[in-house]
């Protein structure tokens, strides 16, 4: 059942309505509800970063100058790793100087073409001479292609030497010091996005089958909070050892507070079962004690021990033992707790 759904429900049975407390005053209340909740497993799972990467040099050079190390947070685009580019520069110089050379012979050749053609176009000069001139041409426009690849290519080896970060993310291992001589293919350094993250939790193959069915997830973060899974991926085959099957869990882009190797509650969905919902605020904790405090049809206040059981989304409360369909809870503990006093105190009175 969807979530929203759900919820919209609770919002419909639960409606806040104010009634007399035997004391008089108003009090704002809720009636305990049945719905139809998901039913779930909670399996432990291990976050790591979907982007994880070394980065290598793909040119040459000596290591001039590292502008990030372990810890430090890069943005996408960044410079992490500067190489001494003497060598780079030289040859986009030298390519620059042949593409100078190309422009003039390929400007020569053109020239030399519209002359040739138009004095052909008057029958003053051969067939041949005619071919000379338009091989010519073609000669040159292919060195000034080849000069202009050659800047190109150039101009990339130079930019190697800035090395840059792929995406936004910490540094998480440094592989190179200042001085070193890196060549293509030298890792130069590790990193991880925090941007997006996923879990990876092994799931018993009894259980597998719902999962498979229900595709429905939540994580339970370190603060108690929760966030439902934006992919499931489960691998289609199971470990040999431990009989379990392992399903990778995608979070939603940017969930703060999380950082890969930390631990996290699974909520795997298996199917749907009814319980009985109350707000969440109208929940008393007193130490060891998990309570409620019930008005009863004559207004009367009474507190009562609940068993609890899981929080839903919407800041609502599954109730396990203790309370009945129907039965309204006071929505602020602490005044129902002033006027059990009241109560308690007024009956003494009139004894």
């Amino acid at each position: 059942m969807n979530r929203g759904f759900i919820i919209g429900i609770v919002l419909c049975l639960q409606a806040p309505i104010s009634v007399h407390a035997q004391s008089g005053q108003m009090i704002e209340t809720a009636a305990a509800a049945y719905l139809v909740i998901p039913r779930e497993v909670l399996l432990d799972g291990t976050l790591e970063a979907v982007n994880q990467a070394t980065i290598s040099a793909q040119t040459g050079g000596q290591v001039r100058e590292i502008l990030f190390d372990v810890d430090d947070y890069v943005e996408q685009g960044k410079v992490i790793v500067s190489l001494r580019d003497t060598e780079q520069k030289s040859q986009v110089d030298q390519a620059q100087g042949t593409l100078r050379g190309a422009d003039a012979r390929m400007k020569e050749a053109r020239d030399d073409h519209a002359r040739i053609k138009d004095v052909f176009a008057k029958q003053l000069v051969s067939q041949a001479d005619m071919d000379r001139a338009a091989a010519a041409l073609k000669a040159a426009e292919a060195r000034q292609a080849t000069a202009q690849a050659s800047l190109q290519q150039a101009q990339e080896q130079l930019e190697y030497t800035k090395v840059r970060a792929p995406y936004s993310g910490i540094v998480t291992r440094r592989h190179v010091e200042v001085g070193e001589v890196a060549q293509p293919g030298k890792p130069l350094m590790t990193g991880i996005s925090l941007d997006k993250l996923r879990a990876l939790v092994n799931v018993p193959q009894s259980l597998i089958g719902p999962v498979r069915a229900q595709g429905r997830v939540r994580v339970i973060l370190p603060d108690g909070q929760s966030v439902d899974a934006v992919q499931l991926t489960i691998f289609p085959f199971a470990d040999q050892i431990s009989n379990t099957f392992k399903v990778r869990v995608d979070l939603p882009r940017g969930t703060e507070g999380l950082f890969p190797g930390m631990f996290v509650k699974a909520a795997f969905a298996l199917g749907d079962k009814r319980a009985l919902v109350i707000p969440e605020r109208a929940v008393a904790y007193r130490g060891e004690v998990t309570g409620i405090y019930v008005v009863s049809q004559e207004g009367r206040i009474g507190f009562r021990h609940i068993r609890p059981g899981k929080h839903l989304a919407g800041e609502h409360l599954a109730v396990l033992a203790g309370l009945d369909e129907g039965e309204r809870v006071v929505l602020d503990p602490i005044k129902a707790g002033v006027l059990l006093k009241q109560q308690a105190a007024e009956e003494k009175h009139g004894d």
